[in-house]
């Protein structure tokens, strides 16, 4: 693994940022003013992204998104492939590649797609006042993708792309996921594999203070028990036992007594349905239960998720869930299907912290305030999670502020545009002079 380096010369590193950045440098002044000066500019694309409706199962609208970027990152010299998402259902994704002669390999990640159908009535964007936009996708992430792109275009207009090796990555199907799974983020998982560095540019937890360095996986799980059908009068007899539903309850509260003091782990029961006889739809997400109130019933479908903050905990609570279900009550028996491996997780490790330590001290240098790690307790999956484990360092959350993601109240603060930009930029300049190979 890549993140098997010596540490403690990463920790150097960022003791000597410390020491020599203790205000910008020449150059760093003129990347800022590159990003002022383009800054109007990109938030005109940043208008006509977010009006083309990119909901995850639009596909001509993903693309139509995709070729907006396509062609800025073609101006700045950027190979560019679109890779198709026909195996896995989806638009597919945009890849914009830049290699330069040294220095560390950086995987930019955004998204290109939204929540928000072609039936949804949240289609446009509308300027609340003179820095509240509100609009679908303005922060969930179309915010994000032009941050990337005015960072990188004011590197280029100064030149400084030549000691540094950029893969930016435009997901066409962050928000609803292609199947499989495995194809959906085959090209994205050998993106990380070739980088040394991953930055997300998700909005994280929407204030300009915080990043990620840690995210929680997620992933499903299915409870199926089954119990002796019979008149109710004969519940508890050795012949009957205690049916399905009591067995289920057994199971929930021991899942509650022994996983819910896990430190940053969580597990939800979303649905669950019981009775003489249930199925499930799984394009729906719809049950359906069959019964009376005098019977003992005989089956139990319960679905939920769980999330974690490594891959161990997260083997440690499956092997946990599985010793419950093994000491069922009488006459019942039960079953538990952990499906897809889903979203991993992105562990916190000692080069995340070191790069939100270099990330922080730019910001700072910038007059813009140390920024802190995010508590993973607070922090969803996101794609960064499927590369975090084959780079040295990890960081997301670096999308613009707002709020309401995911909803018709979703808005971004287009302030925080060319402060993103300024930070991302500063921080790619001072990552350049990293040399892991």
């Amino acid at each position: 693994m890549k993140k098997l380096i010596a540490w403690s010369a990463i920790v150097c590193l960022a003791c000597q940022y410390t020491m020599l950045h203790a205000q910008l440098t020449k150059t760093e002044q003129k990347i800022v003013r590159s990003v002022d000066k383009n800054n109007d500019e990109a938030l005109e694309l940043l208008k006509k992204a977010v009006n083309i409706n990119s909901g995850s199962l639009n596909i001509e609208g993903v693309k139509a998104v995709g070729q907006l970027f396509e062609t800025e990152y073609r101006k700045l010299g950027f190979d560019v492939q679109w890779i198709p998402g026909d195996a896995f259902n989806r638009a597919g994704h945009l890849v914009a590649t830049k290699l330069g002669k040294k220095g560390p390999r950086i995987l930019m990640i955004g998204h290109l797609d939204t929540v928000f159908e072609p039936d949804s009535p949240f289609q446009q964007y509308t300027m609340l006042n003179d820095s509240m936009m509100h609009g679908p996708g303005v922060l969930d992430m179309k915010g994000g993708d032009v941050i990337m792109l005015l960072a990188i275009k004011a590197l280029h207009e100064q030149k400084q792309l030549d000691d540094v090796s950029i893969k930016v990555f435009l997901v066409g199907d962050e928000e609803l996921s292609g199947s499989p799974l495995e194809l959906s983020k085959k090209d994205l998982i050998e993106a990380g594999q070739w980088a040394d560095i991953a930055l997300g540019f998700e909005d994280g937890d929407g204030k300009a203070e915080n990043a990620n360095i840690s995210r929680r996986g997620s992933a499903d799980w299915t409870l199926t028990v089954k119990g002796t059908a019979a008149h109710s009068s004969q519940i508890f007899q050795p012949e009957v036992g205690a049916g399905a539903i009591f067995e289920t309850s057994r199971i929930l509260n021991e899942f509650y007594k022994q996983l819910s003091n896990e430190v940053n782990f969580t597990f939800n029961p979303g649905i669950i349905s019981g009775g003489n006889s249930v199925t499930y739809n799984e394009n729906t997400n719809r049950s359906e239960a069959f019964g009376k109130n005098n019977i003992v019933s005989a089956e139990v479908i319960v679905k939920g998720d769980m999330r974690a903050v490594s891959k161990e905990q997260l083997t440690r609570a499956r092997s946990i869930m599985s010793e419950i279900i093994g000491n069922p009550l009488p006459n019942t028996s039960a079953t538990l299907d952990f499906g897809d491996e889903g979203y991993p997780p992105m562990t916190m490790t000692e080069g995340n912290k070191e790069l939100l330590a270099i990330f922080s001290k730019a910001s700072e240098d910038l007059g813009f305030g140390k920024v802190n790690a995010v508590n993973p307790r607070n922090a969803g999956a996101a794609d960064i999670s499927f590369v975090a484990d084959d780079v040295r360092m990890a960081m997301d959350g670096l999308g613009l502020c707002g709020t309401g993601g995911h909803t018709v109240e979703e808005t971004a603060n287009i302030r925080y545009l060319p402060v993103e930009a300024k930070r991302t930029a500063v921080l790619i300049y001072r990552l350049s002079s990293i040399i892991f190979r």
